[in-house]
């Protein structure tokens, strides 16, 4: 599957150079590691983003969001967010920072 490169650009521009961030080739798209736990990425034309999964059903609440399910068994802490929902890059920010913030606090792989 193609990503949306502009999209990673945006991501990349946003997201800046923190200590510990790489990037990674994952599910079909592109995966922003902090200190090797993805924060966030591009699936397609979404933002995938790995978040504190007591989160999720709150965030889930969010116009142009739904859970990450490649397998048929949606993991919780796991959402995609649709471009209509980072149209801004405010928008996308607060988007970024959800998955920043949750990677942060895990320990470096």
């Amino acid at each position: 599957m193609a990503f949306d490169e502009e999209l990673a650009e945006r991501i990349r521009l946003e997201i800046g150079p923190l200590p510990g961030l790489t990037e990674k080739k994952m599910f079909g798209g592109l995966a922003f590691l902090l200190n090797g736990n993805m924060a966030c990425g591009v699936h397609g034309d979404e933002i995938i983003l790995r978040i504190d999964p007591e989160q999720t059903d709150a965030v889930l609440k969010t116009p142009h969001t739904r859970v990450f399910d490649l397998t048929g068994r949606p993991m919780t802490g796991w959402i995609l967010v649709h471009p209509g929902g980072a149209k801004t890059r405010a928008a996308l920010a607060k988007w970024l920072r959800l998955g920043v913030d949750y990677a942060s606090s895990l320990p470096p792989k």
